[in-house]
């Protein structure tokens, strides 16, 4: 769903709010995460397959309380950003990517797709979008710690920039790579081919 102006927190980013055609011909609205999106965030990760917690926690999910919704939902938008990718027939959250700050103009960047939408360039495109958005802010370098057989986070995060460069200890991957500016701007000229704003910046 498109966020209404009067429910929108200081500092929400309008201008991220696309429509999205992914390789296999759906559509996805993305958008950036907002604090009303907490139940339904709940209740993805209750009933997401184990495989897809696995990976994305590194392990167990974490407790569901209010305070962690709260802080999983609640972005300052610059610091901390997050995206999430809806299917317009049914206006479910299908996926969500997201940055958390690690030290000055460095993130910690994580993304999860529900098994029907991947492969198809979502996970892609969100994380071009939030590299777009972290370049705009100020952040010169993403990282990840994931399962070092997770391929497809390696190829997201060299995608994100040249030069990437990977540690695996204890089965575990670290991974970092500097935002390039002009290197995301082809990337960017390519997926605005497939994407229109759902309503023009203020």
């Amino acid at each position: 769903m498109t966020a209404e102006r009067d429910e929108l927190p200081p500092g929400y980013p309008v201008a991220y709010e696309r429509s999205l055609r992914l390789r296999d011909g759906r559509t996805v609205r993305v958008r950036p995460i907002l604090p009303s999106d907490a139940a339904e965030l709940a209740e993805a990760i209750r009933t997401a397959d184990p495989d897809t917690l696995h990976r994305r926690f590194l392990g167990a999910p974490p407790r569901l309380t209010p305070t962690l919704l709260a802080r999983l939902t609640t972005m300052d938008y610059v610091r901390r950003f997050a995206l999430v990718a809806l299917d317009p027939a049914t206006e479910r959250g299908v996926a969500v990517a997201r940055y958390e700050p690690l030290e000055e103009g460095v993130v910690e960047f994580a993304v999860a797709v529900d098994p029907a939408w991947r492969r198809i360039g979502l996970a892609t495109a969100l994380v071009e979008l939030l590299a777009e958005a972290a370049l705009e802010r100020g952040i010169h370098s993403f990282g990840a710690s994931y399962l070092a057989g997770n391929r497809p986070i390696t190829a997201l995060l060299a995608h994100a920039g040249p030069g990437a460069k990977q540690l695996i200890q204890h089965g575990t991957a670290e991974l970092a790579v500097t935002l390039d500016r002009e290197h995301l701007a082809a990337l960017h000229r390519d997926l605005a081919s497939r994407t229109t704003r759902d309503r023009p910046p203020p």
